[in-house]
């Protein structure tokens, strides 16, 4: 891969929609369901997973569709005549943060995740700086190729998860599943407060948008992409609840990855179906986690125009190794976990309603 200063590349819409799931699909998704069925009673977690859903696919549509109004302009572009140069690049910085931390922490856990399941005997150090190098290799080419490997990928991760929800219907137990609507109100509160941070990461898209071909479909292609999330976390829910039970859901680190492990392919001529489920969902892991460091350096690159792409990656990728390996043990991981989403969401409905007022006091259209 040939090493780029500042290329540009042009997204269709199609990018668009299939960037979204590529930021927002990581390893969130391997932990979800055992998460939300903690905090609901049998099959109830599909209320707040589709509830939460609708929310962040409105935040989505009016999030995008601000920077759609400035075709063609870069976040400091617009933001600047919104909300004036000062603030503009203060929020440039506070996404550049969630950049390193989402890049640390996806690092951390791909790390953790092969320790687990694969790779018992290699030092987590090594695992994560293994993966990172490949991450910073991907964000040091061009812009383009980040896209192309989210074309490129998207199909297998699309084929994987869905050939394990077919898989899985026939070990799906109905008592399982029943009886449904027996979680309180507060549940159903707590059940959408835990699910909305597993679609807290399209923030980046507003530096992407920029870059789009078409800028008035984008909200659109967007809102599509962010549905496809909300359906495929409800299907993997349903999936892992209704073959292992609440129970042992609820008990598991990463049920998604044991459902994998408990299904059999037809014939029995592939005993480790999970291995072959988890290779396939490190692509969805590496994309969240390119398009994450990708984003920090494109808006330090904003701001400091002089630097080059491949200056600032060295300076931001060994911050992002440091922090990934800060937390000692799962619990640890659990609350850089907790801070990246609620950073993630905060920032989002924050720059959404700011952008939003300021968009009608100054009459954009």
């Amino acid at each position: 891969m040939k090493l780029m200063g500042n290329s540009e590349v042009q997204i269709s819409e199609k990018d668009i929609a299939i960037a979204v799931p590529s930021i927002v699909i990581a390893v969130g998704i391997l932990s979800l369901p055992a998460k939300l069925a903690n905090v609901t009673i049998s099959s109830d977690g599909w209320i707040p997973l589709l509830v939460s859903g609708m929310i962040m696919i409105i935040v989505t549509w009016l999030f995008v569709k601000v920077a759609s109004r400035f075709p063609n302009q870069s976040f400091f572009a617009f933001g600047s005549k919104l909300v004036t140069k000062p603030i503009a690049i203060v929020l440039i910085f506070l996404f550049a943060i969630q950049g390193i931390l989402v890049t640390a922490f996806e690092v951390r856990e791909i790390a953790d995740i092969s320790q687990i399941y694969l790779l018992n005997d290699t030092p987590m150090e090594v695992l994560s700086l293994s993966f990172l190098l490949v991450v910073i290799y991907a964000v040091s080419g061009e812009r383009a190729g980040i896209f192309r490997l989210n074309m490129l990928f998207f199909p297998f991760i699309i084929f994987i998860s869905f050939f394990v929800i077919i898989l899985s219907i026939g070990w799906i137990q109905p008592e399982n599943l029943l009886p449904v609507f027996q979680t309180s109100l507060s549940g159903y509160m707590e059940g959408v407060k835990t699910s909305i941070n597993f679609y807290g990461n399209i923030g980046f898209l507003l530096f992407y948008i920029a870059l789009a071909k078409q800028p008035k479909k984008a909200p659109k292609m967007a809102a599509i992409g962010m549905t496809f999330v909300v359906v495929l976390y409800t299907l993997l829910f349903i999936a892992c609840v209704g073959v292992m039970g609440n129970g042992a859901t609820t008990n598991l680190i990463y049920p998604t990855i044991d459902l994998a492990k408990e299904l059999e392919i037809p014939g029995g001529f592939f005993e480790r179906f999970d291995s072959v489920f988890f290779t396939i969902w490190v692509m969805a892991i590496f994309n969240t986690a390119v398009i994450a460091l990708d984003v920090a350096v494109l808006a330090l690159q904003s701001v400091f125009k002089k630097l080059k792409k491949q200056t600032i990656i060295f300076m931001l990728a060994p911050l992002a190794y440091f922090i990934g390996l800060l937390p000692k043990d799962y619990v640890e991981v659990s609350t850089l976990a907790l801070f990246t989403t609620y950073y993630a969401l905060i920032l989002i409905f924050f720059v959404t309603l700011l952008f939003t007022i300021m968009s009608k006091i100054k009459g954009v259209k």
